[in-house]
């Protein structure tokens, strides 16, 4: 399988996660599927790393991009539908990511659907938005605008048109916590572009 999944159409801070999320996708993936795909641009990415890649989004126009870009790849899959209710098999997937939408769901029933429908021994990545509670979190937030304004500036970052957006309603605190008691071992990690991402590998069958 090849890696490239053609130029990046455009950079963002949500962009700026892909290639971290890219290299912790398990060698010999069989089916990967990214929760709340958007567009499809890192599904595309997948196709590089995953024989079987399905994306999923609520938008009907967002889902309509995606499968439009994907340009009839039979590796690629792209769903509409609400990822908490949606059909989809459980310990179906080797690799499951989503980046910046757990924040539109309930982030805990998003929790536990993603490690229920992970394979046994397969990785998780979610990389989200959280809002600032505590004096720390203002801080870290305070100190890296900065580096965050002259990146996307430099970077000429851009949304794709029509891209749903929320506001957060958890705290970087709360998230953690909750990521914490329901993927034991998961590592959290705040990151200077204003997002965290939450890594976990579900144990194998008779794992202690």
């Amino acid at each position: 399988m090849s890696d490239d999944a053609g130029p990046t159409p455009y950079w963002n801070t949500n962009v700026a996660r892909h290639p971290g999320i890219l290299r912790v996708v398990p060698g010999g993936c069989g089916d990967a599927l990214d929760v709340g795909c958007g567009d499809g641009l890192l599904a595309r990415k997948l196709t590089g790393r995953a024989e079987r890649v399905t994306g999923i989004d609520k938008s009907p126009r967002m889902i309509a991009h995606a499968r439009e870009l994907a340009a009839g790849d039979p590796r690629l899959t792209f769903v509409e539908g609400d990822f908490l209710t949606a059909d989809l098999p459980d310990e179906g997937y080797d690799f499951i990511c989503s980046v910046t939408a757990i924040h539109h769901m309930d982030l805990e029933a998003a929790l536990v659907r993603m490690r229920a429908l992970l394979r046994p021994g397969g990785t998780l990545v979610v990389v989200g938005l959280a809002r600032e509670e505590s004096p720390a979190e203002w801080a870290a937030t305070i100190a890296a605008a900065p580096v965050v304004r002259i990146t996307k500036v430099l970077r000429r970052a851009r949304e794709p048109e029509g891209m749903p957006v929320a506001v957060p309603r958890m705290s970087y605190g709360q998230v953690r916590a909750a990521a914490r008691r329901l993927l034991p071992g998961v590592r959290y990690r705040r990151h200077v572009l204003r997002r965290y991402s939450l890594t976990w590998r579900k144990p194998g069958h008779g794992a202690t």
